[in-house]
């Protein structure tokens, strides 16, 4: 933690969601939200004047029902879905499907039918079902990994405009074209973070293209825990992170961008 930025009203958060705010479960329904984050992120969406998103591969549910009863500026499964307030306090939202490959529902759930089939005789492996894609968790057993990338594969060969993604421990079948880069760029379009200094937190390999849009644009990236990335700035867990967010509200709220 030592050496993060503090926050300013100048500044626009982005923050990543398990491994990030949470710390890396089990199983996806098994994370659990400290307390003090909901509190904290609060807080911070009122001192940043709005200016704070959510950016994950969750989906907006998921979300919603974690961060409860907050309704925070999200992009979900890496970029495919957008939920915005227009101003800081403003209860109306904007959504949008960040999709322009959609894939038909029936050819997803042809293709969730073919990956659990093909499962039954691999019960260490979790196939999540999400609004535009499906996720394949390995992380009860690794040594399935090649197995996961061959089932993926042949799956997405036989679904135009979508791709595979590669996260810890789990491969994702999402539209192709949105990801978390994106994301950052089209929220810093929007009028409560235009013109702001981005800062993007997350740990994950799919997180990488988020530290590029944010360093692009004047602001950096703090990857959390260990591995290669672009990101300019680190702290060492979840934990740090959370501890962080928690220091920065009497900084944000001295003072108006």
């Amino acid at each position: 933690m030592h050496g993060l930025p503090r926050l300013t009203p100048g500044h626009a958060l982005f923050l990543d969601f398990d491994g990030t705010l949470v710390d890396i479960a089990s199983q996806p329904d098994a994370v659990r939200v400290e307390d003090g984050v909901v509190p904290a992120l609060e807080a911070l969406h009122h001192c940043l004047q709005g200016a704070l998103a959510i950016i994950t591969g969750r989906t907006l549910a998921d979300i919603d029902h974690y961060l409860a009863p907050l309704r925070l500026n999200v992009a979900s499964e890496h970029g495919a879905q957008h939920r915005h307030a227009v101003t800081a306090g403003d209860d109306s939202e904007h959504r949008s499907n960040n999709d322009s490959n959609s894939t038909a529902s029936s050819d997803l759930h042809a293709a969730e039918q073919r990956l659990k089939a093909a499962l039954l005789q691999y019960p260490g492996l979790l196939l999540e079902t999400k609004t535009a894609g499906l996720a394949l968790h390995y992380r009860h057993a690794p040594a399935l990994e090649s197995i996961c990338s061959k089932l993926m594969d042949d799956i997405v060969r036989d679904m135009p405009g979508m791709e595979i993604l590669r996260g810890k421990c789990v491969l994702e079948l999402k539209p192709a074209g949105p990801n978390k880069g994106r994301a950052v760029q089209e929220f810093m379009q929007l009028p409560a973070f235009k013109g702001r200094t981005p800062i993007f937190v997350g740990d994950d390999i799919t997180d990488e293209a988020a530290f590029i849009a944010a360093q692009q644009m004047g602001g950096v990236g703090i990857k959390v825990g260990h591995g290669t990335s672009v990101a300019a700035m680190r702290c060492e867990s979840a934990a740090q992170v959370r501890a962080w967010l928690l220091q920065q509200q009497p900084s944000t709220s001295s003072g108006a961008r």
